[in-house]
């Protein structure tokens, strides 16, 4: 048959780079899938514990003892020594056990029987002039042999601008003046100091308790005292103390 004279006819080297058509089914098939990543290798494990004693025996830990007092470092020799305490030491023979300085502040440590005097001539005396007892408070050192507690005196002069701290040791029954008479601002701060550790102030205008009730047993800052209950009436029944309670408050309305 010939050739139509209207179609012209396909070039030979056209037809031989056309490509050939892929089916449908085999499409997919083009691209092979991507190779699955290999997993992550696991973090290490912890090291185990080290083995504990043979037999459960728990290990030992040495006991801190207790310590027998606060630190009170010497002034150094270089320190010059204020107008102050030059002045009580001159003015009250033996009024001075110790002295210490530490950042700055300077404590006197004063025997028990020469607290009046001392603080007398604290506060008279021209160079001295301690005219506002700032602060009143204790500490209590059980283990310490020469008086467990610490009275602590905190004093400051308006006038001179200087201030100084005072300390007296005393045992636990020890009678210790009251400073009422020199500073009327202790009335209270001694009261405190006796509700809470039992310093047996004499002297004082009126001692009795300020924060606790009166009829509470024990002292609640002392480092001995219980920490589950005040005494023995409570410990064993509570009914108990409120029923003696209620009948001394009865006893007081008679």
């Amino acid at each position: 048959m010939a050739d139509d004279p209207q179609k012209p006819p396909t070039p030979p080297q056209a037809a031989a780079d056309k490509p050939a058509s892929v089916p449908a089914a085999d499409a997919g098939k083009a691209e092979a899938p991507a190779a699955p990543k290999a997993p992550a290798a696991p973090a290490p494990k912890p090291a185990a514990p080290a083995a504990k004693p043979a037999g459960g025996a728990a290990e030992h830990v040495p006991k801190v003892a207790a310590p027998t007092g606060p630190v009170e470092p010497a002034p150094p020799a270089d320190a010059a020594v204020p107008a102050f305490i030059t002045s009580l030491q001159n003015g009250v023979a033996g009024s001075v056990a110790q002295l210490s300085l530490y950042l700055g502040d300077w404590t006197v440590i004063v025997p028990a029987p020469q607290l009046i005097p001392a603080m007398e001539h604290l506060r008279n005396a021209a160079d001295c002039a301690f005219d506002y007892l700032s602060d009143l408070t204790a500490t209590d050192w059980p283990p310490r042999p020469e008086g467990r507690f610490d009275v602590v005196y905190m004093l400051y002069s308006t006038r001179l601008r200087h201030r100084v701290r005072v300390k007296v040791k005393v045992a636990e029954d020890q009678p210790l003046a009251s400073v009422t008479g020199v500073w009327p601002a202790a009335n209270w701060l001694e009261r405190e100091v006796f509700d809470m550790f039992g310093v047996n102030f004499t002297g004082h205008p009126d001692r009795r308790r300020i924060l606790m009730p009166e009829d509470w047993q024990g002292y609640p800052q002392r480092k001995d005292y219980p920490l589950e209950g005040p005494g023995e009436l409570l410990m064993e029944n509570p009914i108990d103390w409120l029923k003696l309670r209620q009948a001394r408050e009865e006893m007081d309305i008679e």
